[in-house]
């Protein structure tokens, strides 16, 4: 399983919202400058993520983006999973997949890709935004000029 860029970038978008909304909604210009993604693009990926309730969105010339709930309550398996889908990493242990493979109540490697789905998607949901702010301000307190948020 390879995350995208969708994933990649949309989880470095909404934890740039996740810092800097303590002064007010967070601009998609902002956040374009920041994390070096282009507006269009990140556009895109915070409307996905407002739609599947991670983010609001607040209009006008003040507006911008904020956390739609506590950076602890979201974890990065929150963000993947809304921007990539179900983790999974072969159709038949896709919990959405309606089509069952014809082997499937036989074929012994499915427990494999079972037990590669459930510890994908413990260690992603064992980060929640919330970590990932704690990680950012070590960061920055060792690498001051040289930080990636």
């Amino acid at each position: 399983m390879k995350i995208s860029t969708k994933g990649r970038y949309g989880l470095r978008a909404i934890l740039d919202v996740a810092l800097n909304e303590k002064e007010g909604p967070v601009t998609i210009n902002s956040i374009a400058k920041r994390q070096e993604i282009s507006e269009r693009y990140l556009e895109q990926l915070l409307i996905v993520m407002k739609q599947r309730g991670l983010i609001k969105s607040i209009r006008g010339f003040q507006g911008g983006y904020l956390l739609n709930k506590e950076p602890r309550e979201i974890s990065v398996g929150d963000v993947i999973r809304a921007l990539e889908g179900p983790i999974a990493p072969v159709d038949c242990v896709n919990d959405d997949d309606t089509e069952q493979c014809s082997r499937s109540n036989y074929c012994v490697t499915k427990i494999v890709w079972e037990d590669l789905k459930q510890s994908i998607t413990k260690v992603l949901d064992s980060y929640s935004l919330r970590d990932l702010m704690e990680e950012e301000e070590k960061v920055r307190s060792i690498h001051v000029d040289n930080y990636c948020i």
